[in-house]
């Protein structure tokens, strides 16, 4: 089971952290990544953490943003910085057991939470 946190309201180009906890061991075990989705658009990837440690980014938040998963404290984070109102969505953490040749791409990912509001206003 996956729980997001930390979603909320802010200006553009400030930051934000958000947070995954899980209720097992999936962050150690699983491949995990960030999803969000925008009104009228289609859910994306935003950032992935797969089994193997590598680390991949959607070309939109690269530089920006940050994935980081925390074994000890069973916690996927997405830090947030340089904020844009086009980064307003709702985010979503997913895990998925074993490597993903295409972390950015939702279909592998089996267990999702049920999302975090992110509203970034100019």
């Amino acid at each position: 089971q996956l729980l997001e946190l930390r979603g909320g309201s802010l200006e553009s180009g400030g930051s934000l952290r958000l947070s995954c906890l899980a209720s097992d061991d999936t962050v150690r075990r699983y491949g995990m990544a960030w999803f969000r989705h925008a009104p009228g658009k289609v859910r994306g990837g935003v950032a992935a953490s797969n089994n193997d440690n590598s680390r991949t980014y959607a070309e939109s938040v690269k530089g920006r943003f940050t994935i980081t998963p925390d074994n000890a404290k069973k916690t996927l984070y997405l830090q947030m910085d340089s904020l844009k109102p086009e980064d307003t969505a709702r985010y979503y953490c997913a895990a998925q057991p074993g490597w993903c040749p295409y972390p950015l791409i939702e279909r592998d990912y089996n267990s999702w939470g049920q999302g975090t509001q992110v509203t970034v206003s100019s």
